[in-house]
């Protein structure tokens, strides 16, 4: 492409004009390149507090763990994968995982579908439906030290609340154990658990419920169908995007639990309510085994990093496909 020669009637000798496509793509390219740095302007202090308070303790905590190392200094009594051998011939920790999968399964089985019940209650036309909306999910608004000591003197032996409702019904015999009892304390506890965090599961399916279009749902009414049959054919399907993110929520929160169960049992009795974080946080801070502590956190950052993308490969695929072709869609 040639350059034009343009007169200049002011001082006599002609200017040589850029041609106008070349023009407009500098300009393209300016625009361009102010986008990225308004971009990275707004993104540097999120990816440096990122960088600084979790990628940086996460790569420590994976060179610790080849370390024997009580906190103090930089580690420097290196032991290779011995800390990682122990822990997985370390009955407790053996425990741990067994009394995770206990968990993750009760929730599962239990927490998500009562949550679900109680909002496809919660979503008809009840008076004082939004009273009950709040007190259900007031739980959840509390942080997990109340939760636990409520729970603590709710459940204490012989003196709690819980011991003499079973007296005054005749059950005085069943009270007693709760938290104290091996056999009990699990059970007890995820109890604790269910009524702690089944609100927040609630609250997400009912914002669920509430985006289906009522008019699939009164078409399938004219059509003939049933409750149930409304519910399985046209609610849960439509739902199923809400459920798989909150199965994901709770598998997640099964696998790093500790302040709950810190502050009700501190891990008794005798081990039998510990979890990963609970046996970590015993190591790294009550005995300064740090570099032991270390391996555990390694382990449990490698399961959640394992189940988030075995998640998303085959269960979140068709929610995150329509995501972006909806993103595509809408940029087009």
């Amino acid at each position: 492409m040639t350059s034009t020669y343009l007169p200049d009637k002011r001082s006599g000798p002609g200017v040589v004009a850029p041609p106008p496509a070349a023009a407009a793509s500098r300009g393209r390219a300016r625009r361009r390149a102010l986008h990225w740095l308004t971009a990275v302007s707004f993104q540097l202090p999120a990816l440096l507090l990122f960088g600084v308070l979790v990628l940086l303790p996460l790569l420590f905590a994976v060179y610790a763990a080849f370390f024997r190392w009580g906190g103090f200094g930089m580690p420097s009594d290196y032991v290779g994968v011995d800390n990682f051998t122990r822990l997985f011939q370390d009955p407790v920790f053996i425990g741990d995982l067994w009394r995770c999968l206990v968990l993750v399964v009760l929730s599962l089985a239990l927490q998500l579908p009562f949550a679900l019940a109680m909002a496809v209650l919660l979503n008809q036309r009840l008076r004082g439906r939004a009273v009950y909306r709040m007190l259900f999910f007031a739980p959840y608004v509390l942080s997990e030290a109340i939760t636990g000591v409520l729970f603590s003197m709710l459940f204490a032996p012989d003196d709690g609340l819980a011991d003499h409702l079973l007296s005054d019904i005749g059950l005085g015999g069943l009270g007693g154990k709760w938290f104290s009892d091996p056999s009990t304390v699990m059970a007890t506890l995820f109890l604790v658990m269910m009524w702690k965090y089944f609100g927040f599961h609630m609250m997400l399916y009912l914002a669920g419920l509430q985006a289906i279009p009522a008019e699939l749902t009164e078409a399938a009414l004219i059509d003939g169908a049933g409750p149930w049959q409304r519910f399985r054919k046209v609610t849960l399907p439509l739902l199923a995007p809400t459920l798989r993110i909150s199965a994901f929520l709770s598998v997640i929160g099964s696998i790093q639990l500790f302040d709950l169960v810190w502050v009700v049992t501190t891990g008794g009795p005798d081990h039998h309510s510990e979890t990963m974080a609970v046996t970590m946080f015993q190591y790294g801070f009550k005995r300064y085994q740090v570099g032991y502590a270390s391996a555990i956190s390694v382990v449990m950052f490698g399961i959640s990093l394992v189940f988030a993308l075995a998640y998303q490969r085959f269960v979140l695929r068709r929610d995150l496909e329509g995501a972006t072709t909806t993103m595509r869609g809408d940029g087009a």
